[in-house]
């Protein structure tokens, strides 16, 4: 994990709630779970997932999305810890029970709200 932050990202991409218009969840879903290329996982709760500025990004900066920064997407939940902003997503699963992923599994904090601190359990 890292200890700094980078400001007035430009990220470009399909709003998480037009991904859950398309999809119609079942109204039993009350989490959603991310799988990456590489194996990672994270989770987070379905109303975190569809608010405001939630995004599968495919650019960054006008540019595609690097393989670096996560290409070619990545989900963006700017009022999180990044850690639940997945790399290389290849599977979104909407679930209706939770399940740790990478970093909660290893004392990470499963809510992960920046502005309370909710870094570990």
């Amino acid at each position: 994990m890292t200890s700094w932050s980078r400001y007035e990202n430009h990220w470009q991409g399909v709003l998480a709630t037009t991904l859950a218009e398309l999809v119609d969840p079942l109204p039993a879903a009350r989490h959603v779970l991310f799988t990456a290329h590489d194996g990672y996982t994270t989770n987070v709760r379905i109303e975190q997932f569809l608010d405001d500025g939630v995004l599968l990004a495919h650019h960054w900066e006008g540019e595609p999305l690097s393989e670096e920064h996560g290409g070619p997407l990545r989900v963006v939940i700017p009022k999180l810890y990044f850690w639940k902003s997945a790399k290389w997503v290849k599977k979104i699963t909407f679930a209706r029970d939770d399940k740790p992923g990478f970093w909660e599994e290893r004392g990470y904090h499963n809510n992960a709200d920046p502005w309370t601190e909710e870094r570990y359990e």
